[in-house]
C-alpha cells in the first residue's frame, strides 16, 4: 500500500478521535485541528516511520501531541497573559460547543499539562491505562495517580460549592509545570 492510500485511510478512521483528544488537552478546537493536520502532514512529508509503525493511531496521537505541546511553549505569553487575566478568553471561542463542555475544557486547562494529558486521553480518547502509559512514555502507575488527581481536582473546580475566586491560572494538580 503505498503512504497516501494508507494515510487517507488513517485520516478516515482516527481524524475525528485524534481532534476531540487534542482539543480537550489544548482547550481550543481550532488549534487541536491545526495539530492533527500537521502531523499527517508530517506523514505524508516523511511517511516511513508512520507506515513501519505497529499502531499507527498511536503514533498520529503522539505526533498530535507533540505539535500540541510545541505550540504550548510557543504560545507560553500569550497564556500567561490569560491567566494574569490580563486577555479574557470568552467561551465563544469554542463554536459549536454547549457550555458545560466549555466549563469541563476550562476546567482542563487548569490542570498541570501531565495530569490534564492523562485524564484527557483517558477520558474522552476512550484510551486504556495501559495506552496512555505507552502514549505518554511513562509507568502505569504514574497514568493512575495523575488520573486520581485529575479526578479529584476537576470535581473541585466543576462543582458549585467551589469559591470563584481563586485565580485563573491556578493548576488544581501536581504544581504549576509549564510545557
Amino acid at each position: 500500500m503505498d503512504a497516501e492510500h494508507a494515510v487517507h485511510q488513517a485520516y478516515e478512521a482516527y481524524y475525528r478521535r485524534l481532534v476531540t483528544q487534542i482539543a480537550g488537552l489544548v482547550g481550543d478546537l481550532a488549534e487541536a485541528e491545526d495539530a492533527v493536520h500537521e502531523a499527517f502532514a508530517r506523514v505524508l512529508a516523511a511517511p516511513r516511520s508512520f507506515l513501519q509503525a505497529d499502531d499507527a493511531e498511536r503514533w498520529l496521537r503522539v505526533a498530535a501531541l507533540n505539535i500540541a505541546r510545541t505550540r504550548y511553549r510557543r504560545r507560553w505569553l500569550f497564556d500567561r497573559l490569560v491567566r494574569s487575566g490580563r486577555v479574557e478568553v470568552a467561551p465563544a471561542a469554542v463554536p459549536g460547543i454547549s457550555g458545560d463542555r466549555v466549563a469541563v475544557l476550562t476546567a482542563l486547562r487548569h490542570l498541570a499539562r501531565p495530569t490534564r494529558e492523562a485524564v484527557v486521553l483517558h477520558h474522552l480518547g476512550d484510551l486504556s491505562v495501559a495506552e496512555v502509559a505507552a502514549t505518554l512514555n511513562v509507568p502505569v502507575g504514574t497514568v493512575k495517580a495523575r488520573l486520581v488527581r485529575g479526578r479529584a481536582a476537576l470535581a473541585r473546580f466543576l462543582s458549585e460549592d467551589e469559591p470563584t475566586a481563586r485565580p485563573a491560572g491556578t493548576p488544581l494538580a501536581e504544581g504549576s509545570h509549564h510545557a
